[in-house]
């Protein structure tokens, strides 16, 4: 993915789908169908939201035949750094500091988590 690429918004059926993906690798409609776990959802319904995400630059297919293989082109660690600069901006002024403070404040985030939040800090900065 190109990191200046602005990702954008998926609704909460595209992105289980995408979920679906990520795990799966390369697969057909009926692979995400089965996943799914539902018999009545209509393959035309998954198939349409596969498009819909390919049309987004979410997924790309290789056709064999009249059958399509889906891939991710997104990876999953590109999508969530997009969610959680989101999240920040639009919740947090932009800044991931306040973010933190409110997940410890809400007790989110127990001091297990945190003392690794900040050896992982720590070891970014060093990296630098």
């Amino acid at each position: 993915m190109k990191r200046n690429k602005q990702l954008p918004t998926l609704t909460k059926a595209e992105e289980e789908i995408m979920q679906i993906i990520w795990q799966l690798g390369p697969c057909l409609v009926r692979d995400i169908i089965e996943r799914l776990g539902d018999e009545e959802i209509p393959h035309s319904t998954v198939s349409s939201v596969v498009r819909i995400l390919e049309k987004k630059g979410f997924v790309d297919h290789k056709a064999y035949g009249k059958t399509h293989q889906y891939f991710a082109i997104v990876e999953k660690e590109d999508y969530a750094k997009h969610g959680i600069s989101s999240l920040v901006e639009k919740y947090f002024s932009g800044s991931p500091k306040k973010l933190v403070s409110f997940l410890v404040q809400s007790e989110n985030m127990n001091l297990k988590e945190l003392s690794d939040l900040m050896k992982t800090l720590d070891n970014a900065d060093k990296k630098k």
